[in-house]
């Protein structure tokens, strides 16, 4: 039980349904549609739409998506990969004889075609209940009358400030009078509005053609971008089978890549060889093992992760025990690993993570990004779209397997996760924060099997974040943590901002109740009925 004295926050309860957001808009949106006769898959896309109007900073209808959809809590999860491609006159050549080294995240070469709208619809055809028009209906009744300035989305909007203002079209709807809305300010975005309706009345088709899609593609045009109205006509998301490992005695699942999941199986593989249980959450050796297992990790995600229709990404090999244990062995509790050895089994944001669960527990764990804050800044301004820059996940090293190229998708950082006991889903679960993700996948999860913690408590605990550049360690990590973590090698560093965000919801079984937590990162929060 939590010391009631201190702060934080109990988890939330619930026996009908549940929904864990980042924003309370967004969680009673999707609360009123369980209540309404919605399933799990309604309730998510509402409150995804909503955090789409209300976190424009990010997420939105110019982004991407990915879904893990648990029917009635049994053990065959689907996935959805939402991710968009490139257009297909994308030319890393002709970017690398123009001087670039990489795709800048600001530039319209970042902006892959949006594939959110089509996930939403896809998976609402497939899986929901209620019409679309009935889901998108808070959203555009927030983007049309206004919704006020939560505290945590001030901050990182005016963190934006700059990237705005060098967009006029930007600037004029985010920046009014110049500067980021303060918390408690009432901000209206009307053409998103009227972009959102005419999804409801046409599905993708309000979207990916039409007035909206030329819109997006002269925004582009304008800034150098190649993108045509084929491009955005010819999107299509698609199900694909989700990658999975066994950790003690629990079975996590992820999308496959072209996302990053993998890289929390492979994490969660490397530290099922140390017994964490023994070790303060909070300590240095804690601290240690992990970031020791991310820096690994992170080789290979940078090598080996990116499109599987045009690479065939090794996972069997990145997952098997053997390779594990190879990696394992070089890691040394007395010490950080001075140099990484090559990558491979064979030879580094914004986003808003959301999940639900219903009366039946069909369980949603659904993932929605501009990527970096506003995405790439670029406002189709007669739609109201900001575009994310999801392209700037491309590499342009000649040969990559990531590398650039027509009609290709970028390694994404966006990962939703779902956890497994026996033949049963027990819990949709996610922490969001781009590159970071995978670590505080793995740093929560751990929290709640190796800890013992209940969802929202697992939320809370201090982070860390080790890269090959420092250890990020966030105030609450203790100052003895930091100092002996910098005798065993690590740059530590204090962490600029929070790391991450994130929700889950428990599924107990036996009692019949669900257990909600929301990252107190955000400004969220698990509403339960």
């Amino acid at each position: 039980m939590r010391d009631f004295q201190a702060g934080g926050r109990s988890p939330a309860f619930g026996a009908e349904g549940m929904v864990a957001t980042s924003h309370p808009a967004a969680s009673l949106a999707g609360l009123d549609t369980l209540r309404a006769g919605g399933n799990a898959m309604d309730a998510a896309i509402a409150a995804v739409a909503v955090l789409a109007v209300v976190e424009p900073q990010s997420t939105g209808i110019g982004g991407d998506a990915f879904c893990l959809f648990s029917p009635k809590g049994g053990p065959d999860v689907l996935a959805y990969n939402g991710s968009g491609r490139a257009p297909g006159a994308a030319d890393a050549d002709a970017l690398c004889a123009a001087g670039h080294e990489a795709i800048d995240p600001d530039s319209p070469h970042a902006v892959t075609v949006p594939g959110a709208v089509d996930a939403w619809v896809q998976l609402a055809a497939d899986h929901g209940r209620l019409r679309l028009d009935q889901l998108l209906a808070p959203a555009i009744a927030m983007a049309e009358e206004g919704a006020p300035v939560h505290p945590r989305v001030a901050y990182d909007w005016a963190r934006s400030r700059d990237r705005l203002a060098r967009h006029a079209a930007s600037a004029e709807l985010f920046l009014p009078d110049g500067r980021a809305p303060a918390p408690g300010a009432r901000h209206r975005q009307p053409a998103l509005a009227q972009t959102l309706r005419r999804i409801a009345n046409q599905g993708r088709g309000g979207f990916y053609d039409g007035p909206v899609a030329a819109d997006m593609v002269a925004a582009l045009a304008a800034e150098g971008g190649v993108h045509t109205e084929e491009d955005f006509a010819a999107a299509a998301g698609a199900y694909v089978e989700p990658v999975r490992t066994a950790y003690r005695g629990y079975e996590v699942v992820e999308c496959p890549p072209n996302g990053q999941g993998l890289v929390v199986l492979q994490m969660l593989n490397l530290l099922k060889g140390f017994d964490l249980a023994g070790l303060d959450p909070l300590g240095p050796e804690r601290f240690h093992l992990a970031g020791e297992a991310a820096r690994l990790a992170y080789r290979d995600r940078n090598a080996l992760i990116a499109d599987p229709d045009a690479y065939s990404v090794p996972v069997a090999d990145v997952l098997s025990e053997r390779y594990a244990a190879d990696l394992r062995a070089l890691i040394a509790p007395e010490r950080r690993l001075a140099t990484l050895p090559p990558a491979g089994a064979t030879r580094p944001a914004d986003t808003v993570y959301l999940c639900a669960v219903d009366v039946e527990r069909n369980a949603v764990s659904f993932i929605n990004s501009l990527f970096h804050s506003f995405g790439s800044a670029i406002l189709a301004p007669a739609s109201g779209v900001m575009l994310h820059n999801r392209g700037a996940g491309f590499s342009l090293e000649p040969g990559h397997p990531n590398r650039l190229a027509p009609g290709k998708r970028p390694l994404h950082t966006i990962i939703p996760g779902m956890l497994l006991e026996g033949d049963r889903t027990i819990m949709p679960f996610g922490v969001m924060g781009g590159h970071f993700q995978p670590v505080g996948n793995v740093h929560f999860l751990t929290n709640l099997i190796d800890y013992g913690l209940d969802p929202q408590a697992a939320l809370d605990l201090a982070r860390g974040f080790c890269t090959e550049e420092a250890y990020e360690l966030e105030q609450g990590v203790p100052e003895a943590t930091a100092q002996t973590l910098a005798t065993l090698g690590h740059r530590v560093v204090p962490a600029d901002e929070p790391l991450g965000g994130g929700q889950a919801i428990r599924i107990d079984w036996q009692t019949g109740v669900l257990i909600g937590g929301s990252d107190p990162r955000k400004d969220g929060c698990a509403l339960g009925y």
